[in-house]
């Protein structure tokens, strides 16, 4: 049996989890179904493929060993059993408000952190899957992989890996010493002052405009589910039109729905600009990577202030410009870095501090999840429409994940129930967005 310690970032998400702030990644995927019983057959198949894919048999566990006193180890189960893991539930019209409430469930600790809920709809024509994976387990990237491992195989050329360089020896690596000294001496100046950087950009980040009061509440452990889907043609026209990228409309969209929001609810959006988190992944593709997360993030004002949508998309452009032509090693969105400073016992004894001084960080978790380009189906059965849902941080009440699939933009919006029970209006201020991008672009 092999095991792995646990990446630092991997560390912080396992200890920053409480009961009313479960740390999971969710996407819900809604099949059309060639039978009533297609649901019932999904959850077996999920269950037989589970046992033969390796990252689900994957448990984490704390150690107290003096190499390693606090932090917690990667290892399979040995009493694995994927029906512990893919349940099936009864029929239901309506998946996001089953997802919502499932979603509030922490994952059980004690074995592998993943779950398989299949939803099968009441008309017999459809049915649903939730996947929630833990972040300690796995990040977007990674809960995709782990995902595939059970849907049905498909046929992907593939590519050729690159070249990696064999390992050198110690004895070499000893002899190199003095030659690579001065830039081990470097690197690590380097790393004090991206730490100060990053410190002093999140100091910053919270001077200015005020956050909006609606994306702020005390945890209640409630959840709320709800799903947007949009033409990507339309986003290409309004990319064409305005200027900006695919992810830039997205991110615009998002603002322009905020004050749509708040001005519904009678919150006003007058002065208000909240910092968005958008997380960066730092996996480089085609190439050995260890299990753990790999997570960077940019740091940005949505302009909800601002009436002009045009304006809106060049505010979020010039903003992500700025961050990308910074990197994503700097700035107040890289805070998740300096968890590779942190000792493991550190993590364990901080984390819950951590996750409260989330609301500090930033106001809005905006996200995006890559997908494949081809159908992916289950039994047979096609995935029609798939919603990402990202973890809830304390003491915030609203998340926005985005994934692209098949020609379609599908958001996938969580929510505290008891701060945000009008989320489908939220959702609706999504697609109306949209609607009014389009217009002006027209125009």
């Amino acid at each position: 049996m092999t095991s792995d310690l646990l990446a630092p970032l991997d560390l912080a998400f396992w200890n920053m989890e409480s009961d009313r702030h479960p740390m999971h990644l969710g996407a819900l995927g809604v099949f059309a179904a060639h039978s009533p019983t297609a649901g019932a057959h999904a959850a077996d198949l999920l269950a037989a493929r589970a046992a033969a894919v390796p990252g689900l048999r994957m448990r984490i566990r704390d150690l107290w060993q003096p190499f390693a006193f606090g932090g917690a180890t990667r290892e399979a189960d040995p009493d694995f059993d994927p029906l512990d893991h893919v349940r099936l539930h009864a029929p239901t019209d309506d998946f996001q408000a089953v997802a919502g409430r499932l979603m509030e469930r922490p994952l059980e600790r004690g074995r592998p952190p993943w779950e398989a809920h299949v939803l099968p709809g009441a008309d017999g024509m459809s049915f649903a899957v939730l996947f929630k994976f833990h972040h300690a387990l796995a990040d977007g990237l990674r809960a995709l992989k782990l995902a595939a491992g059970v849907l049905d195989p498909v046929d992907v050329p593939e590519r050729a890996p690159r070249a990696v360089e064999p390992p050198q020896g110690l004895l070499s690596d000893v002899r190199r010493l003095p030659e690579r000294l001065p830039g081990l001496v470097r690197g690590a100046l380097s790393d004090v002052g991206r730490a100060l950087d990053i410190g002093a950009s999140l100091a910053l980040s919270t001077l200015g405009m005020r956050p909006a009061a609606a994306l702020t509440c005390a945890p209640s452990g409630t959840r709320r589910t709800a799903g947007v889907v949009i033409d990507i043609d339309d986003v290409h026209r309004v990319r064409k039109s305005a200027g900006g990228t695919v992810n830039d409309v997205l991110i615009a969209v998002v603002a322009g729905a905020l004050r749509r929001w708040l001005d519904e609810r009678g919150d006003g959006s007058k002065d208000v600009a909240p910092r968005a988190l958008i997380p960066v992944s730092r996996r480089r593709p085609r190439t050995a990577q260890p299990q753990g997360n790999r997570l960077s993030g940019y740091l940005i004002r949505l302009p909800v202030h601002d009436a002009d949508p045009l304006r809106r998309l060049e505010t979020v452009r010039t903003a992500m410009l700025r961050n990308k032509d910074a990197g994503p090693n700097r700035g107040a969105g890289a805070v998740a870095l300096l968890a590779d400073h942190v000792p493991a016992l550190g993590h364990r004894l901080g984390g819950p501090l951590v996750g409260q001084a989330a609301r500090l960080w930033f106001d809005i978790l905006v996200t995006s999840v890559p997908l494949p380009g081809f159908g992916l189906r289950l039994g047979g059965h096609e995935l029609a429409e798939v919603y990402p849902l990202a973890p809830l941080a304390p003491g915030q009440a609203l998340a926005v994940a985005i994934s692209t699939y098949r020609g379609r933009v599908h958001y996938g919006l969580v929510a505290d129930a008891r701060a945000v029970p009008d989320l489908d209006r939220f959702a609706y201020a999504v697609s109306a967005e949209v609607e009014t991008l389009l217009t002006v672009c027209d125009h």
